[in-house]
């Protein structure tokens, strides 16, 4: 449970940066932005250890999560 809640902590918290050094309007929700900043985590922790999970809190890992996230936004609105 506590590996749920961490999360979706730390998902609110990389979406909502993401969020703000975007350019431009990012019109999501909540729970949308928490989805995102979850997305962005993972795909950051993939490419970046190559499919290798790794536990610890790291400054290089946070910045590439709101990259990650980031992408993700410019996907999201490049598919609509």
């Amino acid at each position: 449970m506590r590996n749920l809640i961490g999360a979706v902590v730390s998902g609110l918290i990389v979406g909502v940066l993401a969020r703000y050094f975007y350019p431009g309007p990012v019109p999501l929700g909540w729970i949308a932005t928490i989805l995102l900043g979850i997305g962005g985590s993972l795909a950051a922790n993939l490419v970046a250890t190559r499919g290798r999970m790794e536990d610890g809190i790291n400054r290089p890992g946070c910045l590439a999560s709101v990259l990650g996230a980031m992408a993700l936004i410019f996907l999201i609105r490049h598919l609509h």
